[in-house]
């Protein structure tokens, strides 16, 4: 890819946003880069942007998904504790520097599809327990961070088969729906969220206790919210942890949550397709769930940590959205989710009950908030989907035919 320092191509806006809007960086702050190999010259020309920008301490974080997959294809679950592709203490020094954190994502399709689900389950386990301090400040929201992705030719023919020139029309999407084709990117999201901030205070301003939900596909789940709960968005934020985002949400009580829920999207869960399930609730506990395609690498995940049975977030999306009216599936849970609404299995977010981040684990589990190891979207947002709540007005409708309706 050419890239041009002092240019106005869409190469260079997304990597202003990126570096500008999203993590705010300044020649002060380390920056710490993780992406996969296939992203490389997108890297080097954000690495160039970063040092004219000032920043000395940059660290690349490279990781080639064909070296992970035959590790995973040909290692033991005993051997792959010994690999260091998934040792990730390096997060934990640069944590302690206060750096901030851009993470890449680039997928390649079907990659991961023949390796055993306990060996993806492990991976992400090892991940996971190597950065405890990259982790814990992550939740307090003392390190800014951002989750994003970059086109690669393999994806792109995958999402978009009858393209011509699926990358070049990949970016033209990618341009949209993150909102830097026209004008200024950073002002554009400032004028957005200044938007999503009123709906963020409309829906605090209703104290909802309760949300229920129902579908066609066969959605009835009843959802009891923490107490205290705060509902967020990426306007909550001192940084855009995801590029894009267009999702308000909040915490759920961790025991709260009764029903059924069908997924309306796949979920791509560590390199693997988990798609057409449905989980059943009892107590806020999964008790039951099946997949068409994935059911064992579902089951991997809810059984990877006692807590991931349990619900962490709500995600309230309109389906009538940027990323959903553009008709593709991207099959990545960064965008999918923000195309949909979305609950998450496993960890919650302390900054979505009343003084959150500053309690600490226990403190957080008595207030209700999951602590799971792990947190894992799944999308179940449709066009007839009915949302109600109980609130101060009494029970009223939020969403009705897939859109907010306050």
């Amino acid at each position: 890819m050419c890239y041009n320092l002092n240019g106005d191509s869409m190469e260079n806006k997304y990597i202003k946003l990126l570096l500008e809007g999203s993590l705010k960086i300044n020649k002060n702050t380390p920056l710490f880069i993780s992406y996969p190999l296939i992203c490389r010259p997108f890297v080097m020309n954000l690495k160039a942007y970063a040092e004219k920008l000032g920043v000395k301490d940059i660290y690349l974080d490279e990781k080639n998904p064909y070296e992970v997959y035959y590790v995973l294809k040909n290692s033991s679950l005993k051997e792959m504790e010994k690999s260091p592709l998934f040792d990730l203490h390096i997060w934990d020094e640069y944590a302690k520097k206060k750096a901030a954190f851009l993470m890449l994502e680039s997928e390649i399709p079907n990659l991961m599809e023949d390796i055993d689900p306990s060996k993806v389950a492990k991976m992400a386990d090892l991940k996971l327990k190597s950065k405890p301090v990259y982790r814990e400040k992550q939740l307090k929201g003392e390190i800014p961070w951002c989750i994003a992705i970059v086109p690669n030719l393999l994806w792109a023919e995958k999402i978009l088969p009858k393209s011509k020139h699926p990358l070049e029309d990949f970016w033209k999407v990618l341009s949209d729906i993150c909102m830097f084709k026209e004008g200024n990117p950073i002002k554009n999201w400032e004028k957005y969220l200044s938007n999503q901030k009123k709906l963020e205070d409309k829906l605090n301003a209703l104290k909802i206790t309760k949300l229920y939900y129902k579908n066609k596909l066969g959605t009835n789940l009843e959802i009891t919210l923490s107490e205290n709960a705060l509902w967020r968005s990426a306007s909550s934020d001192k940084w855009l942890v995801n590029m894009p985002s267009y999702e308000i949400f909040t915490t759920p009580l961790y025991n709260g949550t009764s029903g059924i829920v069908y997924s309306s999207k796949p979920l791509i869960y560590n390199g693997q397709v988990i798609s057409d399930f449905y989980i059943k609730f009892k107590e806020g506990k999964v008790i039951s769930c099946k997949a068409k395609c994935g059911n064992t690498t579902l089951k991997e995940l809810i059984n990877s940590d006692k807590l991931m049975g349990y619900l962490g977030e709500v995600a309230l999306v309109n389906y009538d959205s940027p990323i959903s009216n553009t008709n593709l599936v991207f099959e990545t849970t960064l965008i999918d989710e923000n195309a949909s609404c979305h609950l998450a299995l496993g960890s919650g977010f302390p900054e979505c009950v009343k003084n959150g981040q500053k309690m600490d684990k226990a403190d957080l589990k008595k207030a209700g908030v999951n602590t799971a190891s792990n947190h894992v979207d799944f999308m179940i947002g449709t066009k007839d989907l009915t949302i109600e709540a109980e609130t101060v007005m009494g029970r009223i409708t939020i969403m009705q035919d897939g859109n907010l309706i306050i």
